[in-house]
């Protein structure tokens, strides 16, 4: 068949066998992506199954959309029919579709960890509980229990023992009770509820077994308890189910992933078929032998071996820096020989970090160098505050009942609706069992409020009253601007002008630009259909490769992605592995799979760097270097000398202390010292044109630009994003 001419003959097969259960273990760079599109392509274009009956689940948004994409190119729009995303997405969707027999209304809201949060902290002082955790650890335990399908009252009964632990229960408890109140899940329930669905409603599960006649499950080894019993009931002998995975990029045990779904797939599914990709189009033959040296360590896993056609190309660059600054100042000049010397894009190289924290070293000196970057999965857009400030407006127009969001934006702007005024509407409307956004129509009744503060909160209660009124009326676009005008949000900012705020400012601007986009795309959309597609958007999702900056990450967050040149940071004891006093062989050897991700990412060039001491937790210590460097076949490891390493270390020492302390803009636009009358640029609003003056400095500094569609305008660089092309 034409359409399998490009796959090789493991790939080919893995694509054109549809009988029992199989799964197909895809070693890094092995083509998993291609095989498993062509899988489904394949499954349409013999007609074995129709689109809408075929279950897609994926580990990101980006890849069921890229991957969709590939389908419909292939097959045609016919495709654009399969159930595919993550987890999450499909399981959102199906439980707005059923949500009335779980007691919650499809409008409900999804709450992200910032809100669960939230939630915990105003349950502790409700509660008036003194603990000595933070509101984000006990977040993160009940996150772990639901992770793991422990209900309230087994942990309550079962499993609380001390006197922490029953506080812990206690808070569990009406954090479940508060989060049903708020016609609300997180993002745990999108997982939970569902099993609690089709336990409840065992014609409801008929239902879903009917309409999904093929699962395809990528990513299979990062998939949690949860996850896993959905997949099995899901299944039964007329459905066909194919997972793909690799045992060796198991890193996600710390958020409930569990290794022994894969491992055990073959018992849990009886008659399961196996498939190995082995052969690797991605990485350097050095690269994949230094990668299986490290991985061979591991006990627990599925045996394949890879190979590749690509040539031996270069060592791995192992680099000894004496401190962070050190290092990230090698790393900076290092990448502008890379880059000069392959012909290579900025894009084109990654600087990977076992912790967010090892990235501010890394910024400063890439700044210093004017190298522009950009951090993915860092603050992601949607999370920061002026964001989510004008969603949580958003999501109090759909769902009145989302207490959380209310408390967000009830004095913001400020509107003398202070704290002391909250509690007492928040304690009547618990006497009397309404909710919050009841209470404020009957705020004169709350007669410990001051008549002053009764009177803001009946303007505030008419203000979202107005635009709950208009939400059916007006487009998603028309909606939300009319309301941030109103607020005056926009001319706060402005008013304000400092550099933070002007940020806040563009941020407002470019999330009415994407919410104008999505009305565009989605002509008949409402404002449930745009939260319930923000809501589960995550930083890589935002990731793009053709973005002209130099992506920094940490290796979780570049699963699934590939680059030229890699620089992989921080390889120390403490560091990379994360902690040295492992309790338990199954923590090691994740993080050595970790280690394993982040070597696999290269295509032609891996850099190793390690500092002999770093700054932590506010005091220098003495690192040593990772275990991991050990691990790698010495054949495949070449040790290399540093920039300025030949020079006196007082010389080094005056030349770093000059690199660092010398001023630079810390609002540094990444793209405006380079622009140049003349120069062709892109605005994502106006499209491509031509600079003629640019006029000023810093913060104010203007440009004149003709755009070919849209004539003259005078732009602020700082706000502008004006990519160059």
């Amino acid at each position: 068949m034409k359409l399998l001419e490009n796959l090789n003959e493991a790939q080919r097969e893995a694509v054109e066998y549809n009988k029992t259960p199989h799964m197909i273990v895809a070693g890094a760079g092995s083509g998993k992506t291609r095989v498993l599109t062509y899988k489904i392509a394949y499954v349409l274009k013999e007609k074995m199954c129709e689109p809408e009956n075929i279950l897609a689940l994926t580990f990101t948004n980006k890849a069921a959309n890229e991957m969709k994409e590939r389908i419909i190119e292939l097959v045609g729009k016919k495709a654009s029919k399969i159930w595919m995303g993550t987890f999450h997405s499909i399981f959102a969707r199906i439980l707005r579709a059923e949500s009335e027999k779980l007691d919650y209304r499809p409008n409900f809201s999804i709450y992200d960890r910032e809100d669960s949060i939230s939630l915990v902290n105003n349950i502790i002082t409700a509660l008036n509980l003194n603990i000595d955790l933070s509101p984000s650890a006990i977040h993160h335990k009940i996150s772990h229990f639901k992770n793991h399908m422990i209900s309230v009252d087994e942990y309550i009964e079962h499993i609380a023992k001390t006197s922490l632990d029953r506080k812990i229960g206690e808070i569990y408890k009406e954090y479940e009770i508060r989060i049903k109140e708020n016609n609300s899940m997180d993002f745990d329930d999108l997982l939970l509820k569902p099993i609690e669905l089709f336990n409840k409603y065992p014609r409801v599960l008929q239902h879903y077994r009917g309409q999904f006649k093929y699962i395809l499950v990528d990513e299979f080894q990062d998939t949690n308890h949860a996850q896993y019993e959905l997949i099995q009931m899901l299944y039964n002998r007329l459905v066909k189910i194919c997972v793909v995975g690799d045992d060796a990029q198991s890193i996600y045990g710390w958020r409930g992933a569990d290794i022994g779904n894969m491992l055990n797939f073959e018992k849990d599914f009886p008659k399961t078929k196996i498939f190995r990709l082995e052969q690797n189009y991605r990485s350097t033959k050095t690269i994949l032998k230094a990668a299986d040296s490290l991985i061979k360590n591991n006990k627990d896993q599925i045996q394949k071996t890879l190979w590749t056609d690509n040539p031996d190309g270069d060592k791995i660059s192992l680099m000894r820096c004496s401190d962070e600054k050190d290092e990230a100042f090698q790393i900076a000049r290092r990448i502008k020989k890379e880059i000069t010397s392959r012909k290579l894009k900025l894009s084109d190289v990654a600087i990977l970090y076992r912790i967010n924290a090892q990235s501010r070293a890394l910024e400063e000196a890439l700044r210093r160098e004017k190298l522009p970057y950009k951090i993915i999965g860092g603050v992601e857009f949607y999370r920061r505050k002026e964001i989510k400030d004008i969603v949580g407006y958003l999501r109090v127009l759909a769902n009145q009942d989302d207490e959380e969001s209310l408390l967000r934006i009830m004095n913001f702007p400020q509107r003398g609706i202070g704290n002391t005024s909250i509690t007492k509407m928040i304690e009547f409307a618990r006497r009397l069992n309404l909710t919050l956004f009841q209470t404020m129509g009957r705020i004169f009744e709350v007669i410990e409020v001051k008549e002053r503060i009764q009177k803001n909160v009946k303007g505030f209660k008419q203000f979202l009253d107005k635009y709950i009124s208009l939400k059916d009326e007006l487009s998603l676009s028309e909606l939300t601007s009319a309301m941030v005008d109103e607020l005056g949000i926009l001319r706060m900012y402005k008013e304000e002008n400092s550099a933070e705020s002007m940020q806040r400012y563009a941020n407002i601007q470019e999330l009415l630009r994407s919410i104008q986009e999505f009305t565009e795309n989605n002509k008949k959309a409402t404002i449930d259909d745009y939260l319930a597609e923000v809501s589960l958007i995550s930083g890589i999702d935002q990731f793009s490769e053709s973005d002209a900056v130099i992506p920094l990450m940490t290796v979780h967050s570049a699963k699934g992605l590939e680059f030229p040149v890699v620089f992989l940071t921080g390889c120390e004891e403490d560091i990379f592995p994360l902690n040295p006093k492992f309790d338990e062989d199954a923590r090691l050897e994740e993080e050595r799979r970790l280690f394993y991700v982040a070597l696999t990412r290269a295509k032609e060039k891996v850099i190793i760097t390690y500092a002999r001491s770093r700054y932590r937790f506010g005091e220098v210590a003495y690192q040593a270097r990772s275990r991991f460097i050990e691990e790698l076949d010495p054949e495949t490891v070449d040790e290399v000398e540093g920039i300025g390493k030949g020079r006196s270390r007082r010389k080094r020492k005056s030349y770093y202390d000059e690199f660092y302390q010398e001023g630079f803009d810390e609002d540094y636009n990444q793209e405006r010292r380079s622009l140049r009358v003349g120069s062709r640029v892109v605005h994502e609003l106006f499209g491509q044109g031509k600079i003629l003056a640019i006029n000023g400095q810093g913060d104010m500094q203007k440009v004149s630009v003709d755009f070919e569609e849209h004539g003259t305008k005078h732009l602020l660089v700082k706000f502008a994003n004006l990519r160059l092309i």
